[in-house]
């Protein structure tokens, strides 16, 4: 089976799309030459852009780091009754 060729976004400056409604929200069918990794993205506004970015994959290291860099916890967690376990009928 044959797959499409990427193209380069560079080579395709713009291209003018069609809005369209999905329910209530706006919605925009992006074209193959743009099309993004991934089944996420973050979109932000800038003035009147809306820049829509692929979601930035992070590994589990890189989310403790960051976690660790934020310091201790400072909360009190609950005590948890150590309770038996129920009987279970095999």
């Amino acid at each position: 089976m044959l797959k499409h060729m990427p193209i380069d976004p560079s080579s395709v400056p713009h291209r003018v799309v069609h809005l369209f409604r999905n329910g209530r929200s706006q919605a925009v069918r992006i074209p193959r030459e743009f099309e993004l990794p991934g089944n996420t993205v973050t979109m932000r506004r800038e003035g009147s852009r809306l820049i829509i970015e692929p979601e930035e994959k992070r590994d589990l290291l890189e989310l403790l780091a960051e976690f660790a860099a934020e310091g201790p916890i400072d909360e009190e967690f609950p005590d948890i009754p150590d309770l038996p376990a129920e009987p279970v009928e095999l």
